[in-house]
């Protein structure tokens, strides 16, 4: 059976359930800790929740509030502990309340010992103020991911689009301008004050590497020691930094075909990898003209594509893509799950929200086409057009500039292969940052380091950052995991969210 996962940190969704009604929560300067909302069954019982009272609009802090749900897992040790250490997934949409849980089974124990691990909700999203655009469950994913026509058009993702900005704007209108990387930002800021810390450190995934960088960009003083795992170059944001799958997904797909070649006894896929990137290209093909229909929704060789995409973030789903890839040449599939709304009307508010995105049409057509022409694995899509072309809110102000100005607090970690944000996406986020931090690239491929997919020279280097306060004189490379690594990592789920915070796989 294939599997839509979405937000794959998270193994439930939590839809909009709160831990108290939003009148009820808690001000932001404490944090009333009881138990958490519809957690999933395997959540550690030692993990405990709060709801905070934050305002909507940080210019006016006497205002409407929302609710911002945050969770959290003791240090160990208390004769150890030095304070907090927040965590977010990425997206952006992406639920954080769960991280606590998931990351206290592969984060050394030194730094368990010394942080309170603390989750969170962001604003829109899940057990805090979520927001909804009414997505129709029957949705394929090939228009929430614009996968243009087999033919090449974008008629039909420009329809889509536009119809779902308009919805956004109906449904979740008077929340959609606030829902922005910068007051999610301020959010984090009223978490520290709310759980009397003087600064917070921070480890953030992905998008959640563009929160942190502008977190302590917009407070250096309150910033303790930051981790920016798979780095999102801020001068990309974002229609750039989306226009990056299209390559960094080129430069990934051989791992997984040299990794299919080896076992095709198993599989079948093909005995060679040039054999395995033909079986994907024939197999797209032939979706494309015969999709299979389940009773669930159509799937075509876009789905397909996108199937293999969102498994190429960690090596663990390889076997499951390779078999799915079986399923599929075999017209066996019996169901699928549904979209999940929230997290793509959170992803689309704060892509939406952080900048201005052009109303050209003929310039989505024509980057959608060259980028079909240089990089066929991704058919075009990571270039199309999104709603954001036909948002009806502008941006509330400018993008937070990410400088050097501040302390050498900052530690980028970065896979060389990693299909969502590229090597030079996180070496973009080096550059934005100057001498405020440290780089190291991991020789692996796949989308998430420390904590996730670490080999043993990343693991003791963030784990001397977050002890120590170490940070090396140079930016390095590390070797990357090895299968014993990987085994040490296996409690943690597959680290499926990038960017768009919707994946797809088995």
């Amino acid at each position: 059976m294939l599997r839509r996962k979405v937000l794959a940190l998270a193994t439930v969704t939590l839809l909009g359930v709160t831990l108290v009604p939003a009148t009820q929560a808690q001000a932001a300067g404490s944090a009333d800790w009881g138990a958490c909302p519809a957690s999933p069954p395997d959540i550690d019982p030692r993990q405990q929740c709060a709801a905070l009272s934050l305002p909507l609009d940080y210019r006016k802090p006497a205002g409407r509030k929302i609710t911002v749900t945050i969770s959290r897992i003791a240090a160990t040790d208390p004769a150890l502990r030095r304070g907090i250490l927040l965590l977010n997934p990425g997206g952006p949409g992406g639920s954080g309340l769960d991280l606590p849980t998931y990351l206290s089974q592969s984060l050394p124990a030194e730094v368990l010992a010394r942080y309170d691990l603390i989750g969170f909700d962001p604003r829109g999203v899940g057990a805090s103020t979520p927001i909804t655009c009414g997505l129709d469950p029957a949705t394929p994913v090939d228009l929430i991911l614009p996968y243009p026509a087999p033919d090449g058009s974008i008629d039909r993702n420009v329809a889509f689009a536009r119809s779902t900005a308009r919805a956004c704007a109906q449904q979740a209108g008077d929340l959609l301008p606030y829902l922005t990387t910068p007051n999610t930002a301020r959010d984090m800021d009223r978490i520290r004050a709310a759980l009397g810390e003087r600064k917070l450190s921070y480890l953030g995934y992905s998008y959640g590497s563009y929160l942190g960088a502008v977190y302590t960009s917009l407070f250096p003083a309150r910033s303790d020691r930051i981790i920016l795992d798979s780095g999102v170059d801020p001068k990309l944001i974002w229609t750039r930094i989306w226009e990056q799958f299209g390559p960094a997904t080129a430069l990934r797909f051989p791992d997984f075909a040299k990794w299919a070649a080896a076992r095709n006894d198993e599989y079948g896929l093909g005995a060679t990898p040039a054999a395995v990137t033909r079986t994907y290209f024939k197999t797209a093909e032939t979706l494309d003209r015969d999709p299979i229909v389940t009773p669930d929704l159509t799937i075509t060789g876009n789905f397909f594509r996108e199937l293999t995409r969102g498994a190429l973030y960690d090596d663990r789903n390889f076997p499951t893509l390779a078999a799915d890839w079986q399923t599929l040449n075999a017209g066996a599939v019996t169901s699928l799950e549904v979209p999940f709304d929230n997290g793509a009307a959170a992803l689309w508010a704060i892509a939406c929200g952080d900048i201005t995105w052009t109303n050209n049409i003929s310039s989505y057509a024509r980057r959608s086409a060259e980028s079909r022409r240089h990089y066929p694995i991704t058919a075009g899509m990571p270039p199309n057009i999104w709603p954001c072309a036909f948002w009806e809110y502008r941006p509330t102000e400018p993008p937070v500039a990410v400088t050097d100005k501040g302390p050498r607090n900052v530690l980028i970690m970065q896979n060389l292969r990693d299909p969502a944000t590229g090597w030079a996406s996180g070496r973009g986020l080096r550059r934005a940052l100057g001498n405020r931090a440290a780089f190291i690239s991991q020789d692996a491929g796949g989308h998430g380091v420390y904590g996730i997919r670490a080999g043993t020279c990343a693991t003791e280097i963030g784990t001397a950052f977050l002890v120590n306060g170490t940070l090396p004189a140079r930016d390095r490379l590390c070797a990357g995991p090895t299968p014993d690594d990987v085994t040490m990592l296996s409690a943690v789920p597959t680290f499926r969210t990038g960017p768009l915070g919707i994946n797809l796989g088995g």
